[in-house]
């Protein structure tokens, strides 16, 4: 059965009501554009592929959060005035505590659903931050950060920057004797600022640690400073990934002025509603079934006392490992204390980050490449980028590892110097290593595609010549996997000009020049990647061997 809609004829004078939806329609399209705006937009395209989806699942957990949060924002009071507890966990009762600490205990016992959504608030934070260092792992490998998306790439650092700061903040909140040694812990890193560490923390604290006052403040900057920042920073991440639009593999029909795939609506939209349902879903499972952060089994924050297993969340988890594993040394400098030990370690904590999240601008500035790209790369077609991040992640765990020694030292039965003069050991000598063998693995999966580009793929049938010799048929691939394995365009590193200009006039070619030649030249020139076979090449193969090319078994094999 269709609904049909009649239109006055001509010359009847008379006109079919509008309803009120289609007059509210009008009135907005007359002063926002309505109709244009959403002509223009909900049929944008967008590609259809599986990594996509870990953007979408820090954007849903940051969702979540905000949900989460404004509930728990109700019945939370930021306050560390001293009262009794007296509710239904009964071990802690009669014993003083902060009315922070007191109200996250009724969230957790005596508001219905409190604890679950506790959880779910947590996980979801948890999952958040893991969501954008995979989704940022994904863009670092493929290219998608270059020209024109690096402010964008940039967008995303500063998200996962802010959230990893604001859900340390987030654990502080309750005032348990967990939280309250991780505070210490940030409170001793700040006074191993010379000079001004010291008012820094009289600033924070209000007074001598741990005052009265912090947890009102941490509050404020939890719920409000940092997360509209987020919100801000998160918008203009996504209207430049709409402006841009996403990027794209090599495949049959796409090019960097086109995209392939399925439009926003109404396929795309209503995949990610369902994803939408389907993160939320098990991200309830998790707070369902999981326990995280029992702030009951610590006890309220006191001074003299500190936890025992006292472990951050995991994306803060290196700092932890920087403090631990680093000796604890102290120098006298101009009559001050300077605590290399902390001081040292603190430098370093933002270093290991803005060497991965400045890397976009060393590439171009390595290459001189100013070109737009909507393509993605292969991570095996640029070795030294793959090498570089893997790098990366292995220092990363490695730290990990060191913010846990005990941990490790306690369940496999290890020595904890041992564990820890390896992480020592391991912070200089694993990235080098991890950075070799990555750039070599890729270096072989290039022979491996210039080979199968050359020469075929396997086909299984195997014939003998007359003089016993047994040899594998190769069958030529198909056009479409040609261009998939040939359409990249190779780095090439920055090269200094000619000595002499047309004219005749010696250039000056500074120091800073000759170094940035030299570098690009180790990174991107000979022995760092492998030339992809040309036009002339595959001809002559095809030519010498027709379609299809016998090889040895062995060397098939092989």
């Amino acid at each position: 059965m269709t609904n049909t809609h009649h239109t006055p004829t001509a010359g009847t004078g008379s006109a079919a009501k509008a309803s009120k939806g289609e007059k509210l329609a009008s009135w907005a399209d007359g002063r926002v554009g309505l109709f244009s705006l959403a002509k223009a937009n909900l049929r944008k395209i967008f590609p259809d592929h599986w990594s996509f989806m870990l953007g979408e699942v820090a954007l849903y957990s940051f969702i979540v959060i905000i949900l989460t949060g404004v509930y728990l924002t109700l019945f939370f009071k930021p306050s560390m005035t001293e009262v009794a507890y007296h509710g239904r966990y009964t071990p802690l009762n009669g014993i003083l505590m902060s009315d922070a600490y007191k109200s996250t205990l009724d969230i957790s016992f005596d508001i219905r659903g409190g604890l679950l959504l506790r959880q779910l608030h947590h996980w979801a934070a948890l999952v958040f931050i893991m969501a954008m260092l995979v989704h940022m792992m994904r863009v670092f490998f493929t290219g998608a950060f270059r020209k024109p998306r690096e402010l964008n790439w940039l967008f995303g650092a500063g998200l996962l920057i802010l959230g990893m700061f604001d859900g340390f903040m987030g654990y502080s909140l309750p005032d348990d004797l967990l939280s309250g040694t991780g505070i210490r812990f940030m409170e001793g890193a700040i006074l191993s600022l010379p000079i001004i560490g010291t008012y820094i923390v009289m600033f924070l604290f209000g007074g001598e640690y741990p005052g009265t006052i912090w947890v009102p403040r941490l509050f404020t900057v939890h719920v409000l400073l940092i997360p509209g920042i987020m919100l801000g920073l998160l918008v203009a991440h996504l209207i430049l990934v709409f402006y841009h639009k996403h990027t794209q593999g090599y495949g049959p029909g796409r090019t960097n002025k086109n995209v392939v795939g399925m439009p926003l609506m109404p396929v795309y939209m209503a995949k990610a509603g369902g994803f939408f349902f389907l993160v939320t879903g098990v991200l309830g499972i998790f707070s369902a079934i999981a326990q995280v952060n029992p702030i009951w089994a610590y006890g309220p924050y006191r001074p003299d006392q500190v936890t025992t297993d006292a472990q951050p969340d995991w994306y803060m988890g290196y700092s932890e490992g920087l403090i631990r594993v680093m000796p604890g040394w102290e120098i006298n400098f101009l009559g001050h204390t300077l605590v290399l030990g902390v001081l040292i370690p603190l430098m370093v904590f933002p270093l290991i980050l803005l060497a991965l999240w400045l890397y976009p601008f060393f590439e171009a500035w390595l290459t001189g490449d100013h070109g737009e790209h909507h393509i993605t790369e292969r991570p095996r077609n640029n070795p030294s980028r793959t090498a570089f991040g893997a790098a990366w992640i292995s220092e990363y765990a490695l730290l990990l590892v060191g913010g846990g020694n005990d941990l490790f030292a306690t369940h496999f039965h290890l020595s904890l110097n041992a564990i820890t003069w390896t992480v020592r050991i391991g912070f200089f000598v694993l990235p080098v290593l991890v950075f070799v063998i990555t750039k070599r693995w890729c270096l072989g999966l290039q022979r491996r595609d210039r080979e199968k580009i050359l020469h075929g793929r396997e086909s299984g049938i195997i014939v003998r010549k007359p003089h016993g010799e047994y040899l594998e048929v190769h069958e030529p691939l198909p056009q479409a996997d040609l261009y998939a394995l040939t359409a990249h365009a190779q780095p090439k590193p920055f090269e200094l000009p000619p000595p002499v200009d047309e004219n005749g006039t010696r250039r000056k070619i500074g120091w800073s020049d000759r170094f940035r030649a030299r570098l690009a030249r180790a990174y991107f020139g000979e022995g760092g990647q492998i030339p992809k076979p040309t036009a002339e090449e595959y001809r002559e193969v095809i030519e010498a061997h027709g379609h299809a090319e016998p090889h040895p078994v062995t060397e098939a094999r092989h």
